[in-house]
């Protein structure tokens, strides 16, 4: 009887431990152990440093993008001297139209409104570049 009785209970104490043991497991690593933290290795320096290095890195991204002074004024001489031809030559040819009689109006329309376009994107370009001084 006592072979039994002692089956009997190691049947019943593995099926307390087999049931109680994931649960003491899952208790022990919510409350008793502390959860693993990873070590904060960026120091206040650390962090710093790392943002000036990418704030140097945009400004010299912007610096690269840039168009120097001297560009600039080309460019704004290049857009002046055609739109003075352009509006020389629409002039020119409204002259020829109306005092010598040509049929030249749909030139002279095509050349007018390229002129105002070109006069358009030339004051955009200076107010941008140039209005603050």
């Amino acid at each position: 009887m006592k072979r039994n009785g002692s089956l009997l209970m190691n049947k019943i104490m593995l099926q307390i431990n087999t049931g109680l043991v994931p649960l003491a497991i899952m208790l022990l690593s919510i409350f008793v152990i502390p959860p693993a933290r990873a070590e904060s290795a960026n120091t206040d320096n650390e962090r710093a440093q790392i943002v000036q290095a990418f704030q140097q890195q945009h400004i010299a991204a912007e610096k690269a993008k840039s168009i120097s002074l001297k560009d600039k004024y080309r460019i704004m001489f290049i857009l002046g001297v055609t739109l003075l031809f352009l509006v020389l030559t629409t002039g020119g040819l409204g002259v020829a139209m109306v005092v010598y009689g040509k049929q030249v109006f749909v030139i002279h329309m095509i050349f007018a409104g390229l002129t105002m376009t070109l006069a358009v994107i030339h004051a955009i370009v200076g107010m941008v570049w140039f209005f603050p001084y």
